[in-house]
């Protein structure tokens, strides 16, 4: 199940594509951070998700996660995939971590 702009990019099997949120460049006081200090961000919004994997009995198991869904992701990982002008990454359902419930 792909979100409409990637018609011409199927994900296959578990695959989950996540586009990561901006990092933090000012903290609530005001005060602008370096790169150097803004560290990694491991959130993340699912772009689109792959179909799911076989299960033992041959079975789909369905992938975890939705498009639109809010993920926390591992901090090392991942797959980079440039996509039109922006930068995505690709990871198994099983490797993220968990997603932010409303």
């Amino acid at each position: 199940m792909a979100g409409p702009a990637f018609r011409k990019f199927p994900l296959l099997f578990d695959r989950v594509l996540v586009e990561r949120s901006a990092a933090e460049t000012v903290t609530k006081g005001g005060i602008t951070l370096p790169e150097k200090s803004q560290g990694k961000v491991l959130q993340a919004k699912v772009a689109a998700v792959g179909s799911g994997s076989k299960g033992t009995c041959g079975e789909i198991q369905p992938v975890s996660v939705k498009v639109g869904d809010e993920v926390l992701l591992p901090e090392h990982g991942g797959t980079k995939a440039v996509l039109g002008d922006k930068d995505y990454f690709l990871f198994r359902d099983g490797d993220i971590l968990g997603k932010y419930v409303d």
